[in-house]
């Protein structure tokens, strides 16, 4: 029986994408420290700490580093490609990578765990939402990269089969901020709605400039040029600035505005235990989550090898803060509650909508997502509380 899991932290301290990544590592130092203060949970995570700092090339060497210590479990990446970059590693040493964010899916492997949201929990809604509410004209924007390419095909083709237009697609280089010519290419052609799939200082910087010239041409930016996305969360709200930061849409299965006392009290021991930030976001809290499904699966299988966690996956589950989850044996992704909000002034978000309940992971968008769970899940659907 197993009774120290060490666990490998590889999330960057610093880089373009700093605020959510560190968000992502405090969520999962504050899992690690709750799970070492239960003694009646039968077993304690030993946390190792690996700092790409947003390099590409640092995150293959890194989990090289850790696997050369006999560390079979990895939570980490917040890009898609870093998570690429691991994935050789992890399949090499059949160890486990539990990959803690949203992603644009279309990709399984037997050594990841795919704990965040897939593209039915977060792109399908938002298409829904905004072709009913608002729209079907867009210019898409994203960072040049997988998750830029794969969430604007999704956006492009799913536009397109609602008889929808696809105004404009651009891609900036991770951290680029030169956004000019991009904002005055959808000022020019006037969509229903911006989708941006940028990620970092470059989104940050797009929004800023968007908001800024369409005040200058007397524009309300959030009615007529609404700026959607899967990627923006608090932290990045409070980047942003005040100036700024309201009136755009967010798909995602976590803000920290879920009412409700599993969520106040994660929110309360979040802020306790990192007054200086970055604030609660669905990065800290799946990252927290990750972990949290990390004990319970190595306490299940009595090891933490990944063949011997793989045999008890459908047995997992977690009251998270956002609401009950579980992870899928059949795709090694996680249900979960797909929600969209709209961002204020104050870095937080109202919540427009929440699914009623969990919904299947569909990472390759095949509408399996009225199947049940597998009967060895101890996790039951039902209504969110």
């Amino acid at each position: 029986m197993i009774s120290i899991l060490p666990l490998a932290l590889l999330f960057s301290h610093s880089g373009p994408y700093e605020a959510v990544s560190r968000s992502s590592l405090n969520g999962a130092r504050l899992a690690c420290a709750e799970i070492n203060a239960d003694a009646d949970f039968g077993l304690r995570i030993e946390p190792i700490e690996f700092d790409p700092a947003g390099r590409p090339e640092a995150y293959p060497e890194l989990a090289r580093a850790a696997l050369a210590r006999g560390i079979t479990n990895i939570c980490g990446c917040y890009t898609s490609s870093s998570r690429k970059e691991v994935l050789p590693e992890v399949e090499r040493q059949d160890a486990l990578l539990w990959f803690p964010v949203h992603y644009e899916g279309f990709e399984n492997s037997p050594n990841v765990i795919y704990s965040g949201s897939g593209p039915n929990q977060h792109m399908t809604p938002l298409i829904d939402y905004l072709t009913a509410e608002i729209g079907n004209s867009v210019c898409c924007i994203g960072s040049n990269y997988v998750w830029g390419w794969e969430s604007n095909r999704i956006m492009c083709d799913s536009i397109r089969a609602r008889g929808g237009k696809v105004l404009s697609e651009t891609y900036l280089d991770v951290g680029v901020t030169d956004v000019a010519q991009a904002v005055e290419t959808i000022l020019r052609l006037r969509p229903d709605f911006v989708f941006n799939a940028l990620i970092g200082e470059s989104s940050y910087a797009f929004i800023r400039a968007l908001r800024q010239v369409c005040v200058a041409r007397g524009i309300d930016q959030p009615r007529l040029l609404p700026v959607a996305s899967c990627n923006l969360s608090e932290p990045e709200l409070v980047l942003i600035g005040p100036e700024a930061a309201d009136g755009h849409l967010s798909a995602s299965v976590y803000f920290a505005a879920i009412p409700g006392a599993k969520n106040r009290a994660f929110v309360e021991a979040y802020r306790a235990a990192y007054p200086d930030g970055p604030c609660v976001s669905v990065e800290a809290e799946g990252a927290y989550n990750a972990v949290h499904l990390i004990a319970r699966a190595a306490r299940a299988a009595g090891a933490s090898d990944a063949a011997a966690i793989r045999k008890v996956l459908g047995e997992v589950s977690f009251d998270a803060p956002q609401g009950r989850i579980a992870l899928d044996p059949l795709t090694q992704h996680a249900w979960l509650t797909p929600r969209i909000g709209r961002s204020r002034a104050d870095a937080s978000f109202e919540i427009l909508f929440e699914s009623p309940t969990p919904v299947a992971p569909d990472p390759y968008l095949t509408r399996a997502g009225n199947r049940e769970l597998p009967a060895t899940s101890s996790f039951e659907l039902g209504p969110v509380r």
